[in-house]
């Protein structure tokens, strides 16, 4: 059964998919539930057995939401019922990501210092001084380059700030409430916004959607706490709720 692309929970009128989860919860030994389509309290309750006793499919721990995300589908129905999304919805977003990827393994010297001769590029670009936050900086730097290929404008506003990096975007906005309810509108080459207090926060890019977990590429962050090296990295397994603002996607 491949997952529907939207969340399933209380009330759902899937009557298809719920009648499938209804199936495996019971072959799985979380029931008896009916297997009726009906996603009732007793279907609620058995899903959050089946997440109390089971793992996701990295075998780190479900959350007893009672919620049938992607990650949930994932452990129910095996990895395979799950479709990955791994093409941009545009060539902007292709090109971005490229880019994007040529950056991996830059790095900040010295590390933490939010600083350094080959970061100094994404500073420059965004119009912020060294020796500030620059995730979105470069982001920035990267639809810089891009647009510039495809001789264009750059749709992102010029900042280093992610806040307003969100608050001043012209593109499409997908919220962490809309992305979490249909997982299957992310889509590799939008920029995700993190928000880490007041006026702060983190950006990157989805580069696939898979098993209702994200691979991102991100400036500013250690992939790698034993070495403490800061800079542009991959990173795998971020789960879409730790999106806490939301995606933009550009055109």
């Amino acid at each position: 059964m491949t997952y529907p692309g939207y969340t399933i929970q209380q009330h759902a009128v899937d009557i298809t998919s719920v009648k499938a989860i209804q199936q495996q919860l019971n072959e799985k030994g979380c029931g008896p539930v009916k297997v009726n389509g009906d996603y009732d309290l007793d279907t609620c309750y058995a899903v959050m057995l089946f997440q109390t006793r089971f793992n996701d499919v990295n075998g780190n721990p479900l959350d007893a939401d009672g919620i049938v995300g992607p990650i949930t589908w994932a452990a129910l129905f095996g990895v395979k019922n799950i479709k990955a999304i791994v093409t941009p919805p545009n060539r902007l977003l292709s090109a971005v990501l490229d880019i994007a990827r040529s950056q991996i393994g830059v790095t900040e010297f010295p590390a933490g210092s939010n600083d350094g001769p080959s970061v100094y590029k994404y500073h420059d670009a965004a119009g912020i001084a060294s020796g500030q936050r620059w995730s979105m900086a470069f982001v920035y730097w990267c639809f810089n380059q891009a647009c510039t290929n495809l001789v264009m404008e750059n749709p992102v506003f010029k900042t280093g700030d992610v806040t307003q990096g969100w608050l001043k975007a012209k593109g499409k906005i997908l919220t962490n409430h809309d992305a979490k309810l249909n997982t299957s509108l992310i889509l590799p080459g939008q920029v995700f916004i993190i928000s880490t207090g007041p006026g702060l926060g983190h950006s990157g890019f989805v580069e696939k959607n898979e098993n209702g977990m994200l691979t991102t590429i991100e400036g500013n962050v250690c992939a790698n706490s034993s070495d403490g090296q800061v800079g542009v990295f991959r990173r795998t397994g971020r789960i879409i709720d730790t999106i806490n603002t939301g995606f933009i996607q550009f055109e």
